[in-house]
């Protein structure tokens, strides 16, 4: 119940509301059975049932639950993309009418009592008199409560799209309303005019079914059938009823009942105006044409034959009738007794079941003892089964014995494939193989790189080492298998080596071999006049000059297929390894004393410079010995002065924690 002005009226309201909530049961006021409307025509509903209150919800937040209190509803199918316009106009302008709108395209009409996402628009709002959407609203979303505008703004509606408009009558009246579209820009009018499609005879055409081409008014046909006529008039059409009609107020489906059977021959059925004036109508009351007609035959009636199969899957265990004209189920022996196979190998059905409808089916499906795993040719017999009877279609015509239907089974199929390789120093070579055997016709293959293949035997080259994935499908037209295999090729060989960046006098320079790969031999050159074969070389003595030098060190590794890779590094010569920091530097770009640093910090490990000017500003900081100060602050050169270094960081030798302090001279 929504909030009134007064607490008691809405005590009293929600009282009585409890009094008469009651489950609906007329047709129109279920979704399930909502009204099919039309853009095009005004829908008046001239009194109101009193039943519902199922709680809907709503986007309305901090109130109590809405509900579909004295309920309708309308459905509709977007045909144009566009804004929805629609009035609600109460017959009584004292009463108060709401409305909630959903889309339940490829959705159970249900779901609108318990999911929010159908939501599109709503009004909610306790005033009076007429309700709706249009281009005056300011909000898809208007609630509860007295001076609430009624009128919403016009939801956007999708093509396509299917919607359901729940109309609710807060008043506890039976007075009706009208409801009319308009407005907006959105088409919810079918442009498909209405037609008939087809006309199918049952058994000997005492009972004929039209069909028509979309959903038309259950309440324009005549039940007496008085809108069909059959040509030439050898018979009258004595009922029509509307298949759905019962349930709903819109059919696709007419039977036609006539006062008799007709002859084998061709006939065709008549439309127009029957007793109530017009032939059949659809939502927007356009009416079939007067005078179409559509043609349809009267076969001789006879036995249904046993004449086709639905096509075998591979290794099927079950096999699939289909007839032409329904079965009665009751003729069907469940043990399968009325059938028996025959063929290359044995097999026996142990059941038969009909999908039934009405006590009628167009299929019989045959269980099979097991699988058709290998090839043959099968034949379907029909014989009298522990009923004393065939089968038995629904016009009562018995299918006679040893009616035959014969079909083929091909073998399954195996994709299991072998492989070799060729190894190479660049390319590797892979062979794959399959059998072919079980009349495998199709290979699709795809491997760990581009480029898939359909032969048979592939051959693939592969530029990149390692694992790679390969996988097969094959298929003899009927049945089809897939494999997997991983193929490691393993024989990457990458030479690689750790080296020291700098070597200090009197230090033992030492190279650790990382090379991947099968390796066999190993061809050490230092650089130094030294040679060595083997994966762990002696240390190498370097000595040092007055100048720093660059001694390049290379190895080259070869594998088990005599393939060979090459890595050369570079290490420097260093004269001292000595830590100092200068004195005095001269920053005026002349090579020589431009920078301030530490010197000969090859060895040292987490190392921290700083430099303090007079004032006790650092006016430079760095972590990389090679980053040198080149006398400015703040981007400007600094003045010329005596500046406080500190130095910090751990020997790389002795492991120990080094820290220093001093003092150099600017210079300019």
């Amino acid at each position: 119940m929504r909030v009134r002005n007064y607490i008691l009226l809405l005590t009293l309201m929600f009282a009585l509301q409890q009094v008469q909530s009651q489950t609906c049961t007329t047709l129109g006021q279920n979704p399930e059975t909502a009204f099919p409307v039309c853009g095009t025509s005004v829908f008046a509903q001239s009194s109101v049932n009193i039943c519902g209150n199922r709680q809907v919800p709503s986007r309305c937040s901090g109130v109590t639950p809405f509900t579909d209190k004295n309920p309708y509803w309308y459905k509709f199918t977007c045909f144009q993309s566009g804004t929805l316009g629609f009035a609600i106009t109460p017959n009584n302008m004292g009463d108060d009418y709401d409305w909630q709108l959903f889309d339940v395209t490829n959705r159970n009409p249900g779901d609108v009592y318990n999911d929010l996402s159908l939501f599109v628009a709503c009004n909610w709002s306790a005033e009076f008199g007429i309700t709706g959407a249009s281009a005056a609203g300011t909000s898809l979303v208007r609630c509860e409560g007295p001076g609430v505008p009624l009128f919403s703004s016009m939801p956007t509606i999708i093509q396509g799209h299917n919607y359901l408009l729940l109309v609710s009558h807060f008043t506890d009246s039976q007075s009706g309303y009208s409801l009319s579209f308009g407005g907006g820009s959105g088409v919810i009018t079918d442009p498909t005019e209405p037609h008939l499609q087809s006309v199918s005879a049952f058994c000997d055409g005492t009972i004929l079914t039209v069909v028509l081409n979309k959903k038309m008014k259950c309440n324009s046909l005549s039940a007496n059938g008085s809108e069909f006529s059959v040509s030439p008039a050898v018979r009258n059409v004595i009922s029509a009823t509307g298949y759905g009609c019962t349930t709903g107020f819109d059919t696709d489906s007419i039977k036609l009942m006539l006062n008799g059977p007709l002859s084998p021959g061709n006939y065709s059925i008549v439309i127009g105006s029957g007793s109530d004036g017009n032939t059949l109508l659809d939502y927007c009351d356009r009416e079939i044409p007067v005078g179409e007609s559509i043609p349809f035959t009267i076969y001789p009636i006879a036995p249904t034959p046993l004449d086709s199969l639905t096509p075998p899957t591979c290794a099927p265990q079950t096999l699939e009738l289909v007839f032409r004209r329904n079965i009665k189920c009751s003729s069907i022996s469940a043990n399968g007794s009325d059938f028996q196979i025959t063929g290359t190998y044995p097999v026996s059905i142990t059941s038969a079941t009909g999908n039934c409808n009405n006590g009628v089916t167009s299929t019989i499906t045959l269980q099979l003892s097991s699988p058709l795993y290998r090839a043959g040719t099968f034949t379907i017999r029909l014989i009298s089964g522990i009923d004393g009877n065939t089968i038995i279609d629904e016009c009562g015509q018995v299918t006679p014995v040893d009616e035959t239907i014969t079909f083929t089974i091909k073998d399954t199929v195996n994709a299991d494939f072998a492989y070799n390789v060729q190894y190479g120093c660049d390319v590797d070579q892979v062979n794959y193989f399959h059998n072919g055997q079980n009349g495998v016709n199709t290979w699709l293959w795809t491997f760990g790189i581009p480029n898939p293949s359909t032969s048979q035997n592939p051959v693939v080259l592969y530029q990149i080492f390692g694992e790679q994935p390969t996988r097969l499908i094959v298929s003899n037209g009927f049945c089809n298998d897939t494999a997997y295999a991983t193929i490691n090729l393993d024989n990457y060989i990458k030479a690689g080596f750790e080296s020291m960046q700098f070597i200090c006098p009197g230090d033992n320079a030492i190279f650790l071999d990382t090379s991947i790969g099968h390796i066999r031999q190993w061809q050490w050159d230092f650089g130094n006049g030294n040679v060595y074969n083997g994966p762990q070389p002696p240390a190498q003595q370097y000595l040092p000059l007055q100048n720093n030098y660059t001694v390049p060190v290379q190895l080259i590794v070869t594998d088990n297929l005599g393939c060979s890779d090459t890595a050369i590094a570079y290490s420097t010569v260093v004269w001292n390894c000595y830590i100092a920091v200068p004195s005095a530097f001269t920053p005026n770009s002349d090579g020589l004393n431009d920078y301030l640093y530490p010197l000969n910090a090859y060895k040292a490990k987490q190392l921290q410079f700083s430099v303090y000017n007079r004032f006790g500003e650092r006016v430079f900081y760095t972590e990389d010995w090679t980053r040198k100060w080149d006398g400015k602050y703040k981007s400007k050169p600094a003045d010329p002065a005596t500046y406080v270094w500190i130095l910090s960081y751990i020997d790389g030798d002795t492991g120990k924690k080094i820290f220093q302090k001093g003092s150099s001279v600017l210079i300019r």
